[in-house]
């Protein structure tokens, strides 16, 4: 991998949360643009089984899963920006790959080894952003970026849909492949490295079981991290559910692109607003607010499925609504997992990040197998999702909510 100069000063504090959200979108892109496809690609590739069709998302997810357990080690010790140019040029290779490949368990494989490498970006940029920034202002600037990266789940059906009306759907794995070929040149040009040569933690046995057990003792690390796990299994599950309720509650499929832009709209609106707010209110009296509204809603949305009230636009309403509270949920607590892991951020980046898609990619694709028909075992699944959620901040902030358990 070259090795070039970045700009003397690097970017400046916009373009710098532009640019680690495009690092973010590639992960969206690349999920998100294959659900319009996944009954092309399955006819093409000969999968005969309907239920089939969500592996395509598995097995990207689980590689991003198994890739964030290393990626920030190496990156504490050898720095963010080299890795990160090698994680995003990995990325373009493994999309080539996938666009390529001549069975679904090859196009399997290399969806796998695609999300490997995402992992790595995107690993990578929660520790970049650790590195410059701390405490609200840190949830502050992922909510900004998660705002912009908010963009990408909106227009990514969108774009696979469009790339359907014209050509196979082999050629949405090569616009994955030029997006990160392109965010690849960006990175190259512009970010200078962000940790500090005398932050650098060496590979060493003793040092990683060190930085490993700050990590998975810390009460704020393991309690948000766990959270954020339960809610991932939710949205994970959504996602591999999302193109059959188009495609045979409502019988709709085309409709796909437009209903998934309005959900994912709650996201970005729900980034927005938190940029503006958590500084003023603070990040426990958001994220856990957000927490209890997401699981009422879960649940008023199972109770409405399961009595046969359910309809598209009810779906879609409800639905926006829950991304609104998970993007709450998600642009807090990640900050507050990360409040007292600045000798370790990458570590935590690793952990905390696999631990939640780990849990989300198994328990995400239980939810999607489960698919019956209706949109019921969906809203099932995120209201327990929830419930456990809300247990887990409740036992971390020492039985209560909105107040934080320690001061400092």
């Amino acid at each position: 991998m070259p090795s070039s100069p970045t700009s003397p000063n690097g970017p400046g504090r916009v373009e710098f949360v532009i640019l680690i959200s495009a690092i973010m979108m590639i992960v969206a892109f690349a999920i998100d643009s294959m659900l319009p496809a996944l009954p092309a690609i399955s006819q093409a590739l000969g999968v005969g089984d309907v239920s089939q069709r969500p592996l395509v998302i598995s097995a990207f997810l689980l590689g991003f899963a198994v890739g964030q357990l290393f990626v920030g080690t190496l990156s504490d010790r050898y720095g963010r920006r080299g890795l990160m140019l090698w994680s995003l040029f990995g990325f373009a290779v493994a999309s080539l790959a996938a666009a390529l490949a001549p069975t679904f368990d090859h196009l399997l494989v290399a969806r796998g080894v695609q999300g490997i490498f995402a992992a790595g970006a995107r690993v990578i940029v929660t520790s970049t952003v650790r590195d410059r920034f701390e405490g609200r202002d840190m949830a502050q600037v992922m909510s900004l970026s998660s705002m912009i990266f908010m963009a990408a789940p909106i227009l990514a059906p969108a774009m696979g849909q469009a790339i359907l009306l014209v050509g196979p759907w082999r050629w949405i794995f090569g616009a994955l492949a030029a997006i990160g070929l392109a965010i690849w040149a960006w990175v190259l040009w512009r970010l200078p490295e962000t940790l500090a040569a005398q932050n650098r933690i060496p590979i060493e046995r003793d040092t990683v079981i060190a930085s490993a057990k700050l990590v998975l003792t810390d009460r704020m690390s393991v309690g948000y991290s766990v959270a954020m796990a339960m809610l991932s299994c939710a949205l994970f599950g959504f996602l591999m559910s999302v193109q059959q309720i188009f495609e045979t509650t409502f019988q709709r499929a085309d409709l796909l692109p437009t209903g998934f832009a309005i959900m994912a709209s709650g996201m970005a609106i729900a980034s927005l607003m938190n940029a503006a707010f958590v500084q003023r209110f603070g990040m426990r009296l958001i994220g856990h607010g957000a927490l209890f509204f997401f699981t009422i809603i879960a649940a008023i949305h199972a109770a409405l499925s399961l009595n046969g009230y359910e309809s598209l636009p009810v779906f879609i309403g409800l639905q926006m609504l829950m991304m609104m509270g998970f993007s709450f949920v998600a642009g807090n607590f990640g900050a507050m997992a990360m409040e007292n892991m600045g000798g370790a951020a990458g570590m935590a980046s690793s952990l905390q990040g696999s631990l939640a898609n780990l849990l989300g990619t198994v328990f995400g694709t239980i939810i999607g197998q489960s698919f019956d028909g209706t949109t019921g075992p969906l809203y099932i699944g995120f209201t327990v999702s929830g419930v456990v959620a809300l247990v887990a901040v409740y036992v971390t902030e020492g039985g209560r909510f909105f107040v934080a358990r320690h001061t400092g």
